[in-house]
């Protein structure tokens, strides 16, 4: 398997190399047949040759069988015209990934800031919503007409909707077997009531799965008091942009926070947190986030290439790098440990050799 590494900036360096050092290890133990094709995008291509990303390694991600990107500081990007494409948005638009698959879940000993513990999936539609650089055909979905007048235009389409409900309702099967659309119908009627209508569709072809819905503020709050009673929850891209950061740490830390965006045919592992310019170059950036991101990448290959052995490397990663964070002797400083980011890699990577 193929894979096209893309470092990014601030820690994304670093956390990327911890990653790859975790994918040889499990490569060795389980062999999976892992080449890799490394390319710099971001500020440093920005300053050498006037692009945060360049067309040839959109091409390459595509070609690839699977995609792992680092954090990226797109809001520090000049504008688009002037070479600052934000790398995120630029591959999910481009490969049509349109499902961001976000898991959350509390740890023994991480302290969980809700009332219940969680361990639960947000799946988000990634295509369209509010997002303006993904839902205008030309142009972006924001636009002043007047000076002092700014509009911003949602759309939501039935094929997102029905296509991100199925992946939700899929990964529930194997699961706890409930789901959770969230919305806010009762304000947005036209586009939450298509969005429900096609999410309502796929659950009638899942009648052993429970169906729920929820609006968005109280499913906010809901998070904090009974987040146990959750399994998967599906939902727009915006709500779940939201809610997964606010899932990820009520049950620790975002930086314990995996991510995929996957299309039926392409995977891109992401971590859910950003850059982190102030940390950068210090060692002390926790890789936790990329290395799970990596984890979910390969069971994500090994669903679609039937390879049980890439669903093992899943496995041995997320139960090595679980007991790893969950014994104070051996967390990363984030998290009140004694280790930085070389050291806590070291430590996953001699597990898995184990």
């Amino acid at each position: 398997m193929h894979i096209v590494v893309m470092p990014g900036d601030g820690i994304g360096p670093e956390i990327t190399d911890a990653t790859l050092a975790v994918l040889e290890a499990a490569d060795a133990k389980h062999g999976l047949g892992l080449t890799y094709e490394r390319h710099d995008i971001g500020l440093v291509t920005l300053n050498t040759i006037g692009t945060t990303l360049q067309d040839s390694i959109v091409e390459a991600a595509r070609a690839a069988d699977g995609i792992i990107l680092g954090p990226v500081s797109h809001q520090i990007y000049p504008p688009r015209a002037q070479g600052g494409r934000n790398p995120s948005g630029d591959f999910r638009i481009l490969l049509d990934l349109w499902a961001n698959i976000r898991p959350a879940r509390s740890r023994e000993g991480i302290p969980h800031y809700g009332r219940a513990p969680m361990d639960l999936v947000i799946v988000r539609e990634n295509t369209e919503g509010f997002y303006a650089d993904r839902n205008m055909f030309q142009g972006i979905g924001e636009f002043m007409p007047t000076p002092d007048v700014a509009l911003s235009v949602r759309k939501i389409t039935a094929q997102a909707s029905s296509r991100i409900a199925r992946a939700a309702f899929e990964l529930a099967e194997s699961r706890n077997k409930r789901v959770t659309a969230v919305h806010k119908s009762n304000v947005l009627h036209v586009t939450e009531g298509l969005f429900l209508a096609e999410v309502r569709k796929i659950a009638e072809q899942h009648p052993n799965v429970a169906y729920e819905e929820q609006l968005v503020d109280s499913m906010a709050a809901l998070l904090v008091r009974q987040a146990d009673h959750y399994d998967v929850v599906v939902t727009t891209n915006m709500y779940g942009d939201i809610l997964s950061d606010e899932a990820s740490e009520l049950s620790g830390s975002i930086g314990l926070a995996a991510s995929i965006n996957h299309s039926d045919d392409h995977c891109m592992a992401q971590a859910q947190h950003g850059s982190a310019p102030d940390i950068a170059g210090q060692g002390i950036a926790n890789p936790t986030s990329l290395i799970l991101s990596a984890a979910m990448l390969l069971g994500w290959l090994g669903r679609k290439h039937g390879n049980a052995a890439f669903a093992d490397a899943e496995r041995t990663i997320d139960a090595i790098v679980n007991a790893m964070i969950t014994d104070p002797a051996t967390r990363t400083r984030d998290l009140d440990g004694p280790l930085g980011t070389t050291a806590f890699t070291a430590a996953v990577c001699e597990r898995i050799r184990a």
